[in-house]
C-alpha cells in the first residue's frame, strides 16, 4: 500500500492509500476525514471539489495523491478556522448558501482569486464552479464586495 506525506492545512499528514492514482479528493475525505471538500461530478467540471494547491485553485477529483506530494494543500477547513477570511465573511453577510453543496469549492476558488490579487467583479467573472441550487446572484453580490 503506497504511503505519502501531504501538507494539508499547514500540517504534514502521513497517508496510506490503496493506489498512487487515488484522487486527492478521496484522500482528503476518506483518509483524512476532511469532508468539507465535496464530490460533485468527478470529471473536473463542477468545482465542488476545489482546494488550494500552492495557492492555485485545483479540482481535487482529478489530481492524483502522488501529484500532491511536496505541495501545500489548503481545504475549506484550513481557510480560516474561525470564519474570519474575507470571503467567508462576505458569504455570511450575503446569506449565500441555499443547499450549500458547492459552497466550499466556490469559497476556495474565490480565496485563490483574492490571493492572486483579484477583486470584486473580476472574481465574479472568473468563477466557473457550478451551483445546482442557483444561488449565483448572491455569490455575485458577495464577491463584488471583496
Amino acid at each position: 500500500m503506497p504511503s505519502y506525506t501531504l501538507n494539508v492545512n499547514g500540517v504534514d499528514r502521513p497517508v496510506n492509500v490503496s493506489a498512487a492514482d487515488m484522487p486527492l479528493l478521496w484522500v482528503l475525505r476518506d483518509v483524512l476525514n476532511l469532508t468539507g471538500t465535496k464530490y460533485g461530478c468527478g470529471i473536473e467540471v463542477c468545482g465542488a471539489c476545489t482546494v488550494m494547491v500552492n495557492g492555485e485553485p485545483q479540482k481535487s477529483c482529478d489530481m492524483d495523491v502522488s501529484s500532491a506530494v511536496g505541495k501545500r494543500i489548503v481545504t475549506i477547513e484550513g481557510l480560516s478556522p474561525d470564519r474570519s477570511h474575507p470571503a467567508q465573511k462576505a458569504w455570511i453577510a450575503h446569506q449565500v448558501p441555499q443547499c450549500g453543496y458547492c459552497q466550499s469549492g466556490m469559497l476556495m476558488a474565490t480565496a485563490c482569486a483574492m490571493q492572486a490579487g483579484h477583486h470584486g467583479s473580476s472574481i465574479a467573472s472568473e468563477l466557473s464552479n457550478v451551483c445546482v441550487c442557483g444561488t449565483y446572484q448572491r455569490i455575485k453580490s458577495a464577491v463584488t464586495t471583496l
